[in-house]
């Protein structure tokens, strides 16, 4: 993968794929501190000490379309590139949190992406789904919960035109800081 958005964007998918109907996104960039840290929390299946123990093995996936399972792997790997490391959290019913940290200014760190199309392309083909997505940097914090924006569309839906028009506007105004 090219960049961390389609990271995210494959980690996300995979929480809807295991049933979560919440899914939170977290980046931080402290500079600082020379760190880029990526967590995706989700209220899916989870998964048991055997599986967790499997998925970062590339030969290795639960899906039954395909035979490999690239994803985690991969991004494992990024993050070793970058001084940095990947944890998963699960518990079999609970659900699951997978956090990457990578050093922030090294070399071999892929870039973030555009990590607004990605969220945007995550809420939009999964409206159903609760995302809370928030994304610190330069002593800024942006927050995104489509609970409230629901709520502030009222009857009309999230991935309607005029829900994406909403979307992509909030998202844009944040990428700015």
């Amino acid at each position: 993968m090219e960049d961390l958005s389609l990271h995210i964007l494959d980690i996300a998918e995979n929480s809807v794929t295991a049933k979560a109907d919440k899914i939170e996104i977290r980046i931080t960039e402290d500079k600082e501190k020379d760190l880029l840290s990526l967590e995706v929390i989700d209220n899916g299946e989870g998964m048991d000490k055997e599986t967790q123990n499997k998925a970062l093995d590339p030969f290795y996936t639960s899906k039954s379309v395909r035979r490999f399972g690239f994803g985690l792997s991969i991004l494992s790997e990024a993050a070793k590139a970058a001084n940095g490391h990947l944890s998963i959290q699960s518990k079999k019913g609970k659900g699951t949190r997978i956090k990457a940290d990578f050093q922030h200014s090294h070399i071999d760190r892929q870039p973030l992406g555009d990590i607004g199309q990605t969220i945007i392309t995550l809420i939009i083909g999964n409206p159903e789904i609760d995302f809370i997505f928030e994304h610190k940097r330069n002593g800024h914090t942006y927050h995104l919960d489509t609970r409230k924006i629901k709520a502030q569309l009222k009857d009309m839906p999230i991935n309607s035109l005029a829900g994406m028009r909403f979307l992509r506007e909030n998202i844009n105004k944040a990428q700015t800081y």
